[in-house]
């Protein structure tokens, strides 16, 4: 077989993020998720609860479900890892891992809009969701052989820029022919193509099928042109991998920077991921948009993504990861600072005109910092972790990683419905990702920009 060229495998291993995106930004984020919330809050009036309280009893639910699936794949991501680092595969675990993520997305179809099965479609959603993580981590790990130090800040830009252009075309497509607005067409006027029934929210469900075909189609490149190298070794046990995972964790008291690191970016990483979660559900919620106002968001949304992911690879490439990585938090906070503030009636404490279109633009406006700068703390921060990374145990290593952005996954989501719980408002429930990105910060200051042996 002829020998894959860098180029073609460095465009490969760019097309995991193409094909992975949906599942965050179409189904997470932006349409499956808000409609989850919807149906969901729908549930709970219908057991004669309040609006309010049944918009936080949903959003609560939402919260306590990722949680869980957070938990999850912090305690068995590194296991995994160390086993793919002991044989040298890591190919079959992302076969693997890829058709949970199909399976997963493709059970969305069977949502009930009535409500009647939202633990079951909870189920097949954390199904896809960690298929995805997992998977994640294994490519990532791939990273640190794709180039020099200097070039993986600006590889992994332009793969997560290329990820969320994906992103972006699956939201127009998904928005343009098949989800389904209040008045039964698409949000440019069409009936929902192949005869998806609007008032069954067929198109909206549909968004999980689309996903895993999407998935299948796009994986092609990636599979022809990342290749590893054949391995005889053996592979380690369960008890093996979780020896060395242990010693891993042990060995971090000799590594500060990178143990500091990892503590780091998993609450400003936890911080962002509750933001990805909670943004559309938030609009949908307290801004009272529908479920294609919200794609629409998202569409602007993964441009500035795409945008900002694509100037932060090189930035990356000429003021190194850590620079980078703090003007996003804090960028990330001031976005924050400004939702927790806004209503459709208030900003920041003034009282608006009755239908002020105010809230609408802010939140737009908030979503393309949302989308970009959080692709930018992404690539960054994958970038800081290969300065950190020894190349020869890389999936252990961004096991650790996928641990530490999982170890505390369920924190904002938890503390997210607490606040909500305890204040009743979806609104200040998004508070806590203020904190969590605030403590994240603080601890890179103890973090080195080249890694552990430099300075």
């Amino acid at each position: 077989m002829a020998e894959v060229s860098l180029k073609k495998r460095i465009w490969g291993w760019y097309f995991f993020d193409w094909a992975s995106q949906p599942y965050h930004t179409v189904l997470n984020t932006f349409i499956f998720g808000p409609f989850f919330a919807s149906i969901a809050a729908v549930y709970f009036l219908n057991l004669g609860l309040s609006e309010d309280i049944a918009d936080a009893k949903a959003q609560s639910l939402w919260a306590w479900s990722t949680a869980l699936f957070g938990i999850i794949i912090a305690l068995t991501a590194p296991v995994f890892g160390a086993m793919a680092d002991s044989s040298g595969r890591r190919m079959p675990w992302i076969v693997g891992f890829s058709i949970m993520y199909i399976v997963g997305s493709g059970l969305l179809w069977f949502t009930d809009p009535a409500a009647g099965n939202l633990y079951w479609m909870l189920a097949s959603f954390g199904m896809g969701f960690i298929g995805a993580e997992y998977a994640l981590i294994f490519v990532n790990s791939q990273l640190p052989a794709l180039g020099t130090k200097e070039e993986i800040g600006k590889i992994s830009g332009s793969g997560f820029a290329f990820g969320y252009l994906g992103g972006v075309v699956s939201l127009i497509l998904v928005l343009a022919l098949i989800v389904e607005q209040g008045n039964g067409l698409t949000i440019v006027g069409l009936e929902p193509m192949f005869g998806l029934d609007p008032n069954m929210r067929e198109g909206t469900r549909a968004t999980g099928i689309f996903t895993a075909i999407w998935f299948a189609i796009f994986m092609i490149p990636y599979f022809l042109w990342v290749r590893e190298k054949p391995s005889t070794a053996r592979r380690a046990g369960v008890s093996e991998a979780l020896g060395n995972v242990f010693t891993s964790i042990k060995g971090l008291r000799n590594k500060p920077s990178l143990a500091t690191y990892l503590v780091s970016s998993m609450l400003y990483r936890d911080g962002l991921n509750g933001l990805y979660s909670f943004g559309g559900v938030y609009a949908l919620l307290v801004l009272n948009w529908e479920v294609s106002q919200v794609g629409a968001f998202g569409v602007i949304a993964a441009l500035g993504a795409a945008f900002f992911s694509y100037l932060g690879g090189f930035a990356d490439r000429r003021f190194g990861p850590k620079p980078v990585v703090i003007l996003a938090i804090v960028a990330l906070m001031v976005v924050s600072f400004t939702i927790i503030n806004l209503s459709p009636t208030t900003f920041f404490g003034v009282q608006l005109a009755d239908g002020s279109s105010l809230p609408d633009l802010v939140f737009m406006i908030c979503g393309v910092f949302i989308g970009g700068m959080g692709g930018v703390v992404q690539s960054a921060s994958r970038s800081l972790m290969v300065r950190h990374t020894n190349i020869a145990s890389s999936t252990e290593y961004f096991g650790l990683y996928g641990m530490s952005g999982r170890a505390t996954a369920f924190l904002a989501p938890l503390l997210i419905g607490i606040v909500t719980t305890m204040t009743g408002s979806a609104r200040i429930g998004i508070s806590p990702v203020l904190v969590l990105f605030f403590v994240g910060l603080v601890l890179l200051i103890w973090v080195k920009p080249e890694g552990e042996n430099n300075t």
